[in-house]
């Protein structure tokens, strides 16, 4: 299996300086959506897809203060579908889409993909299809209107690296329970042979909040959002800690990365 570290839309979000101390205060931010193209024998198999095409072509279906506040997506070229055809695939080819969770930036490329099938943790998709007034804000159900195929699973499987109910779904691509940021929150772990990658989703947005030593001197951006976003903080931070515990016992075998720190893409996508 083949792994390729893809962005599907750099996010702008207001003052650079709040996610990076040497960044400018009338700068927007530059983070990433940090998804996955797994070029299986049986096809390729997205893990998120970030935004999509119709987002670009019809901005107002986010609602003007998301795009205000993400100034985001701007280039069609860095949407999924854009990039698995320039690597000579075909929307369609896309057979399978595993999601860690379904807020907008890491769902909108769902419309993109109207053959796949969409695997996520059951509780995940009983709150975006039965959000609380809470949980409104971060669906958007447009994205699933196309009429998505939904393959729910149910939380419950084996020990991993002292993750619980871990459970194989495709072949070597295997569903870590890290709910906290939402209902139904979930890592994505790819075995590569004798290692491990695992797509964090939002379980952190900076690499400082997983530091192994502990020490954490975590921007004030991604602070305020660890505290305003996740429907249950204190298990969101019991995530973030079973994190430090894993790069400091399994770091040799098992690489992690979250969704938008910019700096993990560039190492990943240039590593890889």
């Amino acid at each position: 299996m083949k792994v390729r570290h893809l962005n599907c839309s750099t996010i702008h979000p207001p003052c650079a300086r709040l996610y990076d101390p040497g960044g400018q205060i009338f700068r927007r931010a530059d983070l990433v959506c940090h998804c996955l193209l797994l070029e299986t024998g049986d096809g390729p198999v997205l893990v998120d897809t970030g935004l999509g095409m119709r987002y670009i072509e019809h901005r107002e279906a986010l609602g003007k203060g998301v795009f205000f506040f993400l100034k985001a997506p701007l280039d069609p070229e860095e949407t999924a579908v854009r990039q698995i055809i320039r690597l000579g695939y075909k929307a369609e080819d896309v057979r399978h889409i595993v999601m860690t969770h379904l807020d907008l930036d890491h769902a909108g490329g769902l419309p993109d993909f109207p053959r796949a099938r969409v695997h996520l943790l059951a509780p995940e998709h009983d709150a975006a299809m039965n959000p609380t007034k809470r949980e409104r804000q971060r669906y958007v159900a447009d994205m699933w209107a196309h009429g998505a195929d939904w393959v729910t699973h149910a939380v419950g499987g084996e020990d991993w690296f002292g993750f619980k109910d871990v459970q194989e779904i495709l072949p070597d691509v295997f569903l870590v329970p890290l709910i906290g940021h939402t209902r139904g929150h979930c890592g994505v772990a790819v075995k590569t042979g004798e290692t491990w990658l695992l797509h964090c989703g939002d379980a952190y947005t900076d690499r400082s909040e997983v530091r192994p030593d502990g020490k954490r001197e975590t921007p004030l951006g991604p602070r305020l959002y660890r505290r305003r976003i996740p429907v249950d903080y204190e298990r969101n931070m019991t995530r973030q800690r079973e994190l430090r515990r894993l790069a400091r016992e399994h770091g040799d075998v098992v690489t992690f990365f979250c969704a938008s720190d910019p700096h993990e893409f560039r190492l990943l996508s240039e590593g890889g």
